[in-house]
C-alpha cells in the first residue's frame, strides 16, 4: 500500500540531512568571522547613510522593487529525483497531500527571507517617515498574504509545457507585486492598494481553472529540484569535496590568450591544466570575478581608512580559501597519474597559479581604493595584500594541501 505521508517524511528527512551535512562545512569558524565583519561593516555604514538621506528620498520604490523580487521568486521544493518520472507518475492522483506539504515547506522557508528583507528595509522607511516603525507588522502581514498567492499561482503555472508561459508569469507577477508594494509603502489609501492584489487573485483563479485536469510537468519539477541542489553542491564544493557535484564547463575562448602565455614545457604541464580548469571548469573564474567586483564596489563607496585595508585582506582570504578546492579538482581523474610530473611540481604549479590570481585581485582592489581618492590607503592596501598573499600561499595553503 502506497503511503504518501511516509514518502514525504523520507524525502524531507533525506534532503535535510544532506543540507545540514554540508552546511557544517560552509559555516565554519573562519567564514563566520568574515561574515560577521562584513555584515557589521555594512550595518554600520547603512545606519550612517540613513542619517543623511533627504526626506524626499524614493524609499518606497526601492523597497517595493527589493521585496517584489522576493515575492516573485517563488520556487517550490518538491524533493523529486530522476527515478520519480517512472515510479511516481502512475501515483500522481495519490500525491495531493505530498504536494500540499511541499507548498507549505516552500512557503515557510521563503517567509524567513521576507521577514529578513523587510526588517533590513524598515529603517529606510522610517528614515523618510519620521522614524515610524509601527507599520512593520502591517506590512509583514500584507506581504505574507501576497507571497502565499504568488506561490499558489506559480504552482498552477508549472502545469504548462511552454517555457514562455513561465517567463511571462514571472514578469506579470513582478509588475503586479511592484505596484502593490509601492502603494503599500507609499501609504496610499486601502482601496487603491487592494486593486493589484485583486488582479493577482484573478490571475490565480484563471490559471487554476485553465490547469484543471492537466497532468504535472514531471520533467520540469525534477529539473528544477536538481538545479537547486546542484547550485547548493557547487557552493559546498568550495569548502569540501562533494562527490555528487557534476562539473560544468564553459568555453570562454576570449580568455585563451592567457593560456598562450604559459611556456610549452614539461614542468609547466600541470600549470597549463590547472589554468585551463580555473578558466573553464566549475565556477572558479566566476567566483573570482564576483568577489573582485563586489569588493571593489564596497571599497570605492565606503571610505573608512584602515578598515578598507582590512576589507582588502578579507576579500583576498575569501577568494583564496574558496579557490583551494581547485587543487583536488582532478583527484578522481586517474589518467593524470601517467603524467611524468612529480607531486612537488604539481603542488608548485597550483600554488603559483593561486599566487598570481591573488596578486591580480590585490591590484584591482587597491585600484578601487585609489579611485576613491585615497592614495595612502591604496598604497597600504597593496602592501598588505601582497604580504597576506605571501603568507596565505607559503603557510596556510601549503598546510591545507599536505593535510588533505
Amino acid at each position: 500500500m502506497f503511503d504518501e505521508k511516509l514518502l514525504w517524511k523520507e524525502r524531507f528527512s533525506r534532503t535535510s540531512r544532506e543540507l545540514s551535512r554540508y552546511l557544517r562545512y560552509i559555516f565554519n569558524g573562519h567564514l563566520v568571522i568574515v561574515l560577521v565583519f562584513l555584515l557589521g561593516s555594512a550595518a554600520y555604514y547603512y545606519q550612517e547613510w540613513l542619517k543623511v538621506i533627504p526626506d524626499n528620498f524614493p524609499a518606497a520604490i526601492i523597497m517595493a522593487a527589493a521585496i517584489a523580487f522576493l515575492l516573485t521568486l517563488s520556487p517550490i521544493f518538491t524533493f523529486m529525483s530522476e527515478a520519480d518520472r517512472i515510479f511516481l507518475i502512475p501515483l500522481e492522483t495519490s500525491l495531493n497531500g505530498y504536494f500540499k506539504k511541499s507548498l507549505f515547506i516552500s512557503f515557510t522557508l521563503q517567509l524567513y527571507l521576507l521577514v529578513i528583507g523587510l526588517a533590513v528595509l524598515m529603517p529606510l522607511y522610517a528614515a523618510v517617515n519620521n522614524g515610524d516603525f509601527k507599520s512593520f507588522f502591517y506590512f509583514l502581514a500584507a506581504v505574507i498574504v501576497v507571497k502565499y498567492v504568488n506561490l499558489l499561482l506559480r504552482w498552477h503555472v508549472q502545469y504548462y509545457q511552454e517555457s514562455t508561459v513561465l517567463k511571462t508569469d514571472s514578469l506579470i507577477r513582478f509588475c503586479v507585486n511592484l505596484v502593490f508594494l509601492y502603494l503599500l509603502f507609499s501609504n496610499a489609501p486601502l482601496y487603491f492598494t487592494i486593486v493589484p492584489f485583486v488582479i493577482l487573485l484573478g490571475l490565480y483563479m484563471y490559471y487554476k481553472g485553465q490547469t484543471k485536469g492537466k497532468g504535472l510537468k514531471w520533467e520540469f519539477l525534477i529539473k528544477q529540484d536538481e538545479k537547486r541542489m546542484t547550485s547548493f553542491y557547487r557552493l559546498a564544493n568550495l569548502f569540501t569535496d562533494v562527490p555528487k557535484l557534476k562539473s560544468a564547463v564553459k568555453r570562454r575562448e576570449w580568455l585563451d590568450f592567457l593560456l598562450a602565455k604559459i611556456p610549452f614545457q614539461q614542468d609547466q604541464t600541470f600549470t597549463y591544466l590547472l589554468a585551463r580548469t580555473f578558466l573553464r571548469s566549475g565556477d572558479y573564474f566566476g567566483l573570482l570575478l564576483r568577489l573582485t567586483i563586489i569588493g571593489a564596489g564596497a571599497l570605492y563607496f565606503l571610505a573608512f581608512g584602515i578598515g578598507q585595508v582590512v576589507l582588502v585582506v578579507l576579500f583576498l582570504y575569501l577568494t583564496g580559501f574558496q579557490l583551494l578546492p581547485l587543487w583536488k579538482h582532478h583527484q578522481y581523474h586517474s589518467p593524470l597519474e601517467l603524467y611524468p610530473i612529480s607531486s612537488e611540481e604539481k603542488e608548485r604549479s597550483f600554488l603559483s597559479l593561486l599566487r598570481i590570481v591573488l596578486f591580480i585581485q590585490t591590484v584591482f582592489l587597491s585600484a578601487a581604493v585609489l579611485a576613491g581618492g585615497q592614495i595612502a590607503t591604496a598604497a597600504i592596501s597593496l602592501i598588505a595584500g601582497i604580504i597576506f598573499t605571501v603568507y596565505f600561499i607559503s603557510l596556510y595553503s601549503q598546510r591545507k594541501i599536505k593535510n588533505g
